[in-house]
């Protein structure tokens, strides 16, 4: 009960702020995954803009259970614990929202305030209310829908990275402001390094510790209906480790890469050794240190496919995902890599990806899907965003 009269205060000394109160010039609030550590879009947004305007004027809203970490890793950044009383006061005031996620309902935006989306993937799935039917608990169909159209009226602009993702956000968000058709910023940087031989030996010894062997990457989506309770998911491990590392050479690496909400779940007991769990990593240092992608439904194959690499992919639930959860724009078939359908074809493309016995056939399939999905990645789309916002300071 406390709880809640606290939030209600939090609530409306809030609106009142944004109600009232004009935003103020050059202040920016960002925000990834709704309080995880800075990184995808907006942490590329930031890393430009920094270099053009007062770091005093951009702040960092955290959850309170990651401000310590967050501490540790980015102690430049002006960090503030995310729905307290200071950043309450920052959103309510701020002259740019930069996030990647919807926010609560009950933010109120500022008539002064410019909200900038960069979402944070090309959709594989269903999106809002293209989805027919909502599995996660506490909500319904209808009011995850309704909420989620109030939450895009609110954007000023939304980053696209693709023409193909542009129509799906166009319908799936009823978006009708302003698309900014650049690529996403997060990907400059694999534009830009994807042949830095040098940076990517020197990130592979950073996250495995070690240069050689090759690297496995796993990164699969999540699923809405997996979860122990109200915003509680669990993983899901599709695969017996020691028998996927036995496809393996010794010296090679398998890195699991979960969604962030499951990540804590994961056990590799037994294998520390060759296998990690990189949860807070940027997912560009593991595509940039990966000779192979393995995934399922995840938007990381579009993104990944700037490197032109092999990818392998293991639909395993791909029947129930596609008519009970979400529901494709795709067509999967139409992935640029091998699909195992069960757990015996998943080792067996495994073995001969690391024999050299597959992929080499793939190379036009692979060229063709990054023309399509990846043609408006130039590496200057975080300057481009800049450039916006600096126009408004004039």
């Amino acid at each position: 009960m406390i709880k809640r009269i606290i939030s209600r205060i939090y609530k409306i000394i809030f609106n009142f702020t944004a109600t009232n109160f004009s935003a103020r010039d050059k202040l920016v609030l960002f925000e990834t995954f709704n309080g995880k550590l800075p990184s995808d879009n907006p942490y590329a947004i930031y890393e430009e803009l920094v270099k053009h305007v007062d770091k005093d004027d951009l702040y960092w809203g955290i959850k309170k259970a990651n401000l310590k970490e967050a501490r540790q890793q980015y102690p430049e950044l002006n960090l503030v614990s995310r729905f307290s009383v200071k950043w309450l006061w920052i959103a309510a005031r701020a002259n740019f929202w930069i996030f990647n996620s919807r926010m609560p309902q009950w933010l109120k935006k500022n008539k002064g305030t410019i909200y900038i989306q960069t979402w944070h993937g090309t959709p594989m799935k269903k999106l809002g209310i293209d989805i027919e039917e909502i599995s996660m608990p506490g909500t319904s169909t209808e009011l995850y829908k309704k909420n989620f159209i109030f939450e895009t009226n609110r954007w000023d602009y939304l980053i696209t990275p693709n023409q193909y993702s542009k129509e799906i956000f166009k319908q799936a968000f009823q978006f009708k402001n302003e698309f900014l058709e650049i690529g996403y910023p997060r990907n400059d940087e694999l534009v830009n390094n994807k042949q830095n031989d040098r940076l990517q030996k020197k990130l592979k010894k950073q996250i495995i510790g070690k240069e050689t062997g090759r690297v496995i990457l796993y990164a699969p989506t999540w699923r809405d209906d997996y979860f122990i309770k109200k915003g509680s998911y669990k993983f899901f491990m599709p695969f017996d480790l020691s028998k996927a590392l036995s496809c393996l050479n010794e010296e090679d690496t398998l890195i699991i890469r979960p969604h962030y909400l499951v990540g804590e779940s994961i056990n590799i007991t037994g294998y520390e050794d060759r296998v990690k769990v990189c949860i807070n990593e940027n997912i560009n240092d593991l595509y940039l240190i990966s000779d192979l992608l393995i995934t399922d439904y995840s938007s990381v194959m579009f993104d990944f496919a700037i490197l032109k690499r092999p990818m392998l992919f293991y639909p395993y639930d791909i029947t129930h995902y596609k008519e009970k959860l979400r529901g494709f724009y795709f067509d999967y078939s139409k992935v640029p890599g091998p699909i195992a359908e069960d757990e015996k074809s998943f080792y067996d493309l495994l073995t001969q990806y690391c024999s050299g016995e597959i992929f080499s056939h793939l190379i036009e399939q692979v060229e063709s899907f990054a023309r399509i999905y990846t043609s408006w990645e130039q590496g200057v789309a975080s300057k481009q965003v800049v450039e916006l916002i600096e126009k408004s300071y004039k």
